[in-house]
């Protein structure tokens, strides 16, 4: 946990953005994975932690916008936890460990919503995303639990979003840690992209590394020879030479802070012409957003900016055709990159999603565009000093999009179907970092950015120094 003034501060700006009421923040439970005391590694809530710390099940708090009193709701262990746990702080000690001087038994949480709700109180709380939680607030709040995310509280995700989007220097700290963690992960698995070996032994062995530092991966490993799918889960195929593997990977530290990177590396350790010719206009995408991004900026302006090197390139190498802006404005560049340039990155891999994208990734100001492709990106509003996000740009020849695209022909003035009939073996190049953004721009998050050119990623295949 960070100092317990940290969670005082949170709590008090909290506090003073909302208009009155209760704020109710539930923390998580365990999860059976196939019975119940067999659970899967737990993983609190992320809005739990940030405002309360605590990183163990069967907790609430209560805030009192009106009074400014905060409680905390929980139940100490009994003898059977502690023959099988070890002794455990009460929940009273834990309170105090936060600043948080209430506390008392979860069962009386239920009274105290019920007396508020009496006196007609609004009980803010945020969209459940685990059913146990929304069974819970169902009990909590006479709400059937099918319609409890329709009651959740607007006030209070847009109070949550601006205080979390913006890093404190602690969190940057944690986030950095989580990044040098995701460096270990991708260098290991450059390392072992040699011909025969196995996906899944890379996909685990990374699994390991994360796991190793007393935490695990951020999300499910994507590692595939078969990059054109862009979230590719399936670990089954054996590494061939000529093919490149994509490895998107990130680690959650102790504290539960994410890293996300992405590498694209040649299987045995040597881009051929046609790769290396892709993979360096994905690079050139990459560094772009990073020149251009800085305060005041929208991420949207600077999605479609990378969108029209993207474009640019691939005119180059023949594969487009025509004025690169009005491709990037009719959305021809989106069969080569289907998604957007990035997302916020926090506690969550794609902090707060669980509120809803409109709120974290957009505002009043920058709306999302309705198009394919760009219709995908998740961040797009203007950038402030604090923020973390992914700068994750691709190009993938996708044989079924590709395909359906020339039969319907879409974009013939912009695509050269013919060329890019010769490039559906291709498969994908994904090349993703994590960046804060600064007061004057931005920098890459880790004490060292993972291999990214041509030369870094093949010298470390191959074992040779950079």
């Amino acid at each position: 946990m960070f100092d317990k003034s940290v969670y005082v501060n949170r709590r008090k700006q909290l506090i003073n953005k909302m208009s009155g009421g209760l704020v109710l923040i539930l923390g998580n439970e365990e999860a059976p994975a196939n019975y119940p005391a067999n659970t899967y590694k737990f993983r609190q809530d992320s809005s739990f932690l940030y405002f309360f710390g605590l990183n163990m099940p069967g907790f609430a708090g209560l805030m009192d916008v009106d009074s400014g009193d905060v409680c905390l709701y929980g139940n100490d262990v009994d003898m059977d936890d502690i023959i099988w746990m070890g002794p455990q702080p009460s929940v009273k000690d834990l309170a105090a460990s936060v600043g948080v001087t209430c506390s008392a038994p979860f069962g009386k949480l239920a009274e105290a919503l019920k007396e508020a709700i009496s006196q007609g109180r609004k009980i803010h709380f945020l969209p459940p995303y685990r059913y146990h939680n929304m069974l819970l607030l169902e009990d909590l709040l006479g709400i059937h639990h099918s319609l409890i995310k329709n009651y959740s509280s607007l006030e209070l995700i847009k109070a949550v979003v601006a205080l979390r989007s913006v890093k404190e220097a602690c969190e940057i700290e944690q986030i950095n840690l989580a990044c040098n963690i995701g460096y270990e992960m991708h260098v290991a698995a450059m390392k072992h992209a040699l011909p025969g070996q196995k996906e899944q032994y890379i996909a685990g062995l990374i699994e390991g590394i994360a796991a190793s530092y007393g935490s695990m991966v951020s999300f499910p490993v994507i590692l595939s020879q078969n990059g054109e799918t862009l979230h590719n889960h399936d670990h089954s195929k054996t590494l061939t030479v000529g093919r490149m593997m994509l490895t998107d990977a990130g680690a959650e530290n102790n504290m539960c802070y994410c890293s996300d990177f992405t590498r694209t590396v040649p299987v045995g350790g040597r881009f051929d012409q046609r790769q290396k010719d892709v993979y360096n206009i994905v690079l050139d995408c990459n560094n772009k957003a990073m020149e251009i991004v800085r305060p005041g900026v929208t991420y949207q302006y600077v999605h479609l900016e990378v969108c029209k090197v993207l474009a640019q390139g691939l005119k180059d190498l023949g594969l487009m055709k025509g004025d690169v802006n009005a491709a990037v404005a009719a959305g021809a560049h989106a069969l080569f990159m289907p998604h957007g340039l990035g997302h916020m990155m926090g506690l969550d891999v794609h902090d707060m999603e669980d509120l809803g994208q409109i709120y974290v990734g957009y505002d009043d100001e920058t709306r999302p565009i309705d198009q394919f492709g760009t219709s995908s990106l998740r961040m797009g509003r203007k950038l402030q000093p604090g923020f973390v996000v992914t700068d994750e740009p691709g190009c993938y020849f996708i044989p079924a999009l590709i395909d359906q695209w020339k039969e319907q022909g879409l974009h013939k003035d912009f695509l050269v179907y013919d060329k890019i009939e010769t490039y559906k073996d291709f498969g994908g190049i994904r090349l993703e970092d994590d960046i804060l953004i600064t007061e004057n721009g931005c920098k890459c998050m880790g004490d060292h950015r993972a291999p990214i050119t041509v030369e870094e990623v093949e010298n470390t295949i191959n074992g040779e120094k950079l």
